[in-house]
């Protein structure tokens, strides 16, 4: 599974072209953003007018934008209660947290939500100072193979081999930002081996 997610910013239609070109190649784009919710309405909108597959938008958290835009994904928080919450209540969205300890990851499978983010893996501009998962954390997290678990955090052209076996699959934010279908195609295929 590849998890594009958005940079925290408002998002233009330039984002909207670039998701949308990307997208034969992720299986879903969180968006993250400090947008309010008509903004975020408009550019769904504007990003399903270009041909963004509508099933593969997930939105962080906003409940009002995931119900306007009849989106079917919405992801949360670690320790979030809302993800919980949500998935018993609409069991057919489907909900991904984000975790960063195996009793996180464990409580998103006991809550039978979709998939988790567990991270981060490597050193990333986004958690400045901040060390990346140990190896022992890393392993108690992929003890757990109830759920699926999509590596983050400093995922890059360089750094995606050196993800260890048995994640599900990658997130990122400048990765999926700044790369073009055919290298992430590319990419795809080499993880898929």
């Amino acid at each position: 599974m590849f998890v594009a997610i958005t940079r925290y910013q408002a998002l233009t239609e330039a984002d909207a072209k670039h998701y949308t070109a990307i997208a034969p190649a992720i299986d879903y784009l969180i968006l993250r953003t400090p947008m309010d919710t008509k903004s975020l309405v408009h550019w769904v909108n504007q990003a399903l007018a270009h041909g963004f597959p509508k099933d593969k938008l997930m939105i962080h958290s906003d409940e009002k934008v995931l119900a306007q835009c009849h989106l079917t994904g919405i992801h949360f928080r670690e320790s979030d209660p809302r993800a919980a919450r949500y998935k018993q209540q609409h069991p057919d969205v489907i909900v991904s947290q984000a975790t960063h300890h195996a009793t996180s990851i464990q409580q998103a499978s006991n809550d039978q939500l979709d998939f988790v983010l567990f991270g981060h893996l490597f050193n990333t501009a986004s958690k400045p100072g901040q060390a990346p998962r140990s190896e022992t954390e890393i392993q108690a997290a992929l003890e757990i193979q109830d759920i699926p678990i999509i590596a983050l955090g400093g995922i890059n052209t360089k750094t995606i081999n050196q993800v260890p076996s048995g994640f599900s699959g990658i997130a990122a934010i400048s990765l999926f930002a700044t790369q073009n279908l055919t290298t992430l195609t590319d990419l795809r295929k080499a993880w898929h081996k």
